[in-house]
Order: structure tokens, then sequence, then C-alpha cells
């Protein structure tokens, strides 16, 4: 069997087939008691997020005041209804990512850029730490041209910031969702879902990444 390099992205004609049944999973979030699944209620919005190994990315957003839930999941690839196993052989181009569901009126899309870049580290491509592979790859889907236009300006902003600190260049992937892969949020199993909260002392390798989203001037400006 031939040896796959797990950075290069596959193609669609390359990627697993998949399946056509969808990941059962339970019904409620284990830690906020909400739905892991539409429909939301109204006026809530949807993000997608990768920034490495979903267990700890999925903690710092329920965490987060205003968000509505969360789940664990793949996408920006092309297997249907992928498995963990799958993803891992870095055959189905998808990302580990979190869906995270939000009140707009309760949390600003900033607040939720600021989690994502300040947690993990946006200039290693298919990589974070020693998680390596495009399932590891740090990305924001977009589910909306407002939320697409407000991701690219804050990775702009955001490389201004590492650059200012001697950091190298942003290698996030940010799209809309229609345009990730075949554009579809899989949920992942559900022994996945909050696996922190479950697992207190599992696996995570985030935490602050060194270089803060906003400048302290930018911070206490008005």
């Amino acid at each position: 069997m031939l040896s796959v390099d797990k950075t290069q992205m596959v193609t669609k004609d390359q990627a697993l087939t998949g399946r056509p049944a969808p990941m059962q999973i339970v019904d409620r979030h284990a830690v906020l008691g909400t739905p892991l699944k539409d429909p939301w209620p109204e006026g809530m919005e949807v993000l997608y997020v990768a920034m490495g190994c979903f267990w700890g990315a999925e903690r710092i957003f329920w965490q987060l005041d205003g968000v509505y839930t969360t789940a664990a999941g793949y996408m920006g690839g092309w297997t249907a209804n992928p498995t963990y196993q799958e993803v891992c052989t870095a055959m189905t181009g998808h990302a580990e990512v979190v869906q995270v569901v939000f009140n707009p009126q309760q949390i600003s899309l900033e607040t939720l850029f600021a989690a994502f870049w300040e947690n993990h580290d946006p200039t290693t491509p298919a990589r974070q730490g020693n998680d390596i592979g495009t399932q590891y790859r740090s990305a924001i889907f977009a589910t909306s041209p407002a939320q697409f236009q407000a991701a690219r300006a804050s990775a702009e902003q955001y490389q201004r910031r590492l650059t200012d600190e001697g950091f190298g260049l942003v290698s996030t992937q940010i799209a809309l969702t229609d345009d990730a892969g075949d554009g579809q949020f899989y949920y992942a199993e559900d022994y996945h879902q909050q696996y922190l909260y479950k697992n207190p002392g599992g696996y995570c390798n985030h935490g602050f990444c060194q270089v803060s989203y906003a400048a302290a001037s930018d911070a206490t400006a008005h």
C-alpha cells in the first residue's frame, strides 16, 4: 500500500466515498443541556471553526456566554458521513471542526474570533503541535457573506499582530460553507461530543498562543 502524505489535501476524486447514513448522537449537549441539532431558536447564528483537535476547541466555545450550543464534527472535505478513523487517514479532506451556535445579541463575532485566534497557532499549515495532517488545519467556515467578510478582516487584523510580534503568516482557510468541500457539516461520533467534560483529564493542546487578538491600545480605544 502506498503511503499517504497527510499534509496534502486530498482531491474530490481521490476521497473516500463514505455512506448515506448520518452519525447517530445524543440529542442534548452534556454541559449546556441545549439541543445538538437544529432547528435552532429564532435569531441564532452558526459559525464553524477548525483549530486542531476538536476536543479542546469545543470546550473553549461552550464556556463563552452567548453560545447556545456546540458540537464536534467534520467539515471541508468530500466524504459523506465519515468516521473518525476515516478522517484520520487524510483521505476524506475534512477538518476537525466545532459547530458554534450563538446568539449575536449576546456575543459578537469579534469575541468568537478572539477565542479562535488566541487559542491555537494559525501559522502552521495542516498542523497543531504534534498533531499533523489536514484534519488539524486551521479554518473558519462562514454561514453568511457577512460572516465571511468579518472573518477575512479578523485574519488581516491578527496577521498585523503576529507580524508585530515576529511570528509567521496566517495559513487559516477561510471560506463560505458552500465552498468548503461538499459544504456539509457531519457530526462526529457521540464519544467526541463534549469530550473534555466527560474526560476532564483528556488530551488538550489548546491555550493562549502568545499573541492577543487585539493590542492593549486597540482594546481601550473608543
